[in-house]
């Protein structure tokens, strides 16, 4: 349920309205807008009496709502959630360029493509430290050791560091890190949700592999349930029956996702084709459907890359996709900072 209050409405009523709502055991999401004040009720709705709200003063309309995922909702939550990381913010019509290293390999390797990355136009840095692999036998990152080197990359460069988490065992390790990552596979690891919903940190959300737009919404919601809202959602490829990409990138949901929720949307074009030659192509594509990011994967030597060298584009290749996709940006009104 929601309720839209009067922009003008006294502060005290306001309180006591709030007051009453969690009398009746149920939670509030504020939202102050240009015009209104909408306040989001989460939980057991149905005991409200939406006559005796609807009938207050201060109350400007009542409605209940039907889909699952509250604190995501637009409808709680109309304008745009905006995100700084360092100084650069994600969401509304702000535009960012994530790029690195699928994994960290060593403190040379990543500085020097930290530097690459920066060089060519991106404000953050990737890398991966932990790394989920579906055989065991591959490489599994280089764990705590990985991350001193990305933050050895972020004081060179000054680049905020995006990384992935695995288990809600290392959340002592991620408190220095600016933008936790949860993977796909994890995009259904409830336990690990609530855990960094207790972070204050942003947390970018990688959809699941085969999960429906509605499901990944709901993992935003255990994120946002445990009072996390600073969540970055990542649309990178679902699978479907067609071989000759690694996933199919879902363009659909950057636009759909923009009518459905408040939060910010990027995508990741290199693990949606698996292909170098399409991630190009793909972040034009994403870029020109209203996406406000890319996380781009960047190796200086993706031949011999020790962990999805054939989706990864060399510095020089991704500096040409940023500077076409910066072409784009004005006729989406988005701004690149």
């Amino acid at each position: 349920m929601i309720i839209v209050v009067k922009k003008d409405c006294d502060k005290k009523q306001l309180d006591n309205l709030i007051g009453w709502v969690k009398k009746q055991g149920l939670g509030v999401d504020v939202s102050v807008g240009e015009s209104s004040i909408v306040l989001g009720l989460i939980g057991d709705t149905p005991r409200v009496d939406i006559d005796l709200v609807r009938s207050m003063d201060i109350v400007e309309s009542v409605k209940r709502i039907q889909e699952p995922y509250k604190s995501a909702n637009r409808k709680f939550h109309p304008e745009d959630t905006i995100i700084d990381v360092g100084g650069h913010k994600f969401g509304g019509n702000h535009f960012q360029f994530i790029a690195g290293p699928c994994s960290v390999e060593s403190e040379e390797q990543v500085v020097g493509i930290a530097k690459a990355v920066k060089a060519a136009g991106a404000t953050l840095l990737r890398g991966g430290a932990y790394k989920p692999r579906t055989s065991p036998y591959s490489f599994q990152g280089m764990g705590e050791r990985g991350l001193e080197l990305l933050k050895i990359a972020r004081q060179e460069t000054g680049l905020p560091i995006v990384t992935e988490i695995m288990s809600e065992r290392h959340i002592d390790q991620f408190r220095d890190i600016d933008v936790v990552q949860i993977g796909a596979r994890d995009m259904q690891n409830f336990q690990l949700l609530k855990e960094v919903g207790k972070m204050d940190k942003p947390i970018l959300l990688k959809r699941g592999l085969a999960n429906t737009i509605e499901e990944w919404l709901m993992s935003a919601e255990y994120i946002m349930s445990e009072g996390n809202k600073k969540i970055i959602l990542c649309e990178r490829g679902i699978r479907t029956f067609e071989p000759m990409t690694r996933n199919t990138l879902d363009l659909s949901a950057i636009p759909l996702l923009k009518e459905l929720t408040h939060l910010p949307v990027i995508v990741d074009p290199s693990h949606a084709s698996g292909i170098s030659r399409l991630v190009e192509p793909m972040s034009l594509a994403a870029a020109g459907a209203g996406a406000g990011g890319l996380m781009i994967e960047v190796h200086n030597d993706p031949a011999h890359a020790l962990c999805d060298g054939p989706q990864a584009l060399r510095p020089e290749q991704f500096e040409q996709v940023v500077n076409k996709v910066k072409n784009i940006l004005p006729l989406v009104d988005k701004v690149y900072d």
